[in-house]
Formats: C-alpha cells, structure tokens, sequence
C-alpha cells in the first residue's frame, strides 16, 4: 500500500472515531487492538495491515470498499427486506434517530431549521451504528437509483466544515432554488464541483462550490415503516 492510499485510510479511520464518539483507547479496546500499535496505526508509524482493517470492517460494520477507496457509504445500505411488515418501525417514545415527514429533495429549498423543525417529526427509530446527530428524511425521484429508490430514507448528518469533502460520498446539497442528493465527485477547477447521479440517465452537474449553501452527508440508506 502507498503512503498516500495510507493517509487517506488513516484520514477515514479518524472519521470512524468522531463520528461514533470514541477516543483512540476506546476505539482500540473496541477493535481488540493493541492501543500501543493503534497510536502507531494512526500515526503513520507502522503501515496498516490486512488483519487491522478487516477488524475494522467486521467489529464495526464498516464497508470496506469505503474504507479501502472512499467510495460507497462507510456503513452502506440497511439491510432490511423492502416490505413495510419487515422494516424498522418508528417509535413514539421519542429515544433514537429522529424521523421526518419531508422529502429533502421537493419543492423550494427552505433552509435547515424549516426542514429539521420539530412539527416534522413524525417518530423516531433505533437502529445500529447510527450516529448521534443523524436525521431521517425522505427522498424523491430515480437519479441515484438503484442505490437510493424512489420512496426510501435517508439518514444525514449536517456538515461542520462544509470546506471538507469526502469525495464519492452521496451528499444532499443546497442550492440557490432547490436540494439535490447527488455524488460529490472532483473537478479539474479546485472552485468547482461535480454533482454526480447513479442513475446513467441524468448527466453530471458542474457547481460552483460558493454556489452550495449546505450539504448533509448521507450515512445510511433505509426503508422504513412509518406507521405508528
């Protein structure tokens, strides 16, 4: 492995640990690591082994071609059968992910306290490496399809430093007039973005990065019941 393919997995393993709140002690214990060789991990000292990262992707239900390539999602898609009967039904105890009745990508672009207001949840979920802050939303329309269909749930996380990019993560993006959820891909214009769809049929969309008021990184992927 190079030392630049290293970097860059060091970089997502020290996304892994802010995300799910773990200092590198915890993150060890939690792998079965040695916290001494997880210093060195971390640290560029000691090149990343096989057996490490498949730790990673086994004790934490990583997706390894994420955590190997950056691309795919790090927890991926919830496996849960398609049919409300068998997914993951919402609660009204007000514990776990929050659910909102919006589609993220419909009508106007209202700003982030309009669309996460509290009148919009609807229920809330519990479901297994979902990050603290994530917020269950809908999504509309066959661009990222088959990855994201028509009708399913997203869980997002608000960006802190929207300067921050992991390039080939799903992002809902806020522009002037409208929200799309759409691949961030690299442009040769360090000023510009490619907003990319899964779907073959709709074509890449050059944005200025002055142009993205916001961005939500897409976690998961998931079906929902969302009877009460």
């Amino acid at each position: 492995m190079d030392a630049q393919k290293n970097t860059e997995i060091i970089e997502r393993i020290k996304y892994l640990m802010r995300e799910m709140g773990m200092k590198q002690v915890q993150f060890a214990q939690r792998l079965g690591v040695d916290t001494s060789n997880m210093s060195k991990y971390l640290n560029a000292h000691m090149p990343l082994s096989e057996s490490f990262l498949n730790r990673i992707v086994v004790n934490l239900g990583v997706s390894k071609e994420w955590l190997l390539d950056g691309t795919d999602l790090p927890f991926g898609k919830t496996s849960v059968p398609a049919s409300s009967e068998a997914s993951p039904a919402l609660s009204s105890a007000g514990a776990g992910t929050p659910v909102y009745d919006v589609d993220v990508t419909a009508g106007s672009a209202s700003g982030r306290n309009e669309l996460f207001a509290s009148e919009n949840i609807v229920g809330w979920v519990n479901l297994p490496n979902m990050s603290s802050n994530c917020r269950i939303v809908r999504v509309s329309g066959d661009s990222m399809a088959p990855v994201i269909n028509d009708g399913d749930f997203v869980a997002v996380r608000e960006v802190s430093n929207p300067g921050q990019i992991y390039w080939g993560q799903i992002y809902v993006v806020q522009l002037d007039d409208f929200r799309l959820v759409k691949y961030l891909r690299r442009h040769t214009d360090p000023n510009m973005v490619v907003l990319r769809s899964e779907n073959p049929n709709y074509d890449d969309m050059d944005v200025r990065r002055s142009d993205i008021h916001e961005m939500l990184l897409v976690q998961h992927i998931l079906h929902l019941n969302t009877r009460l």
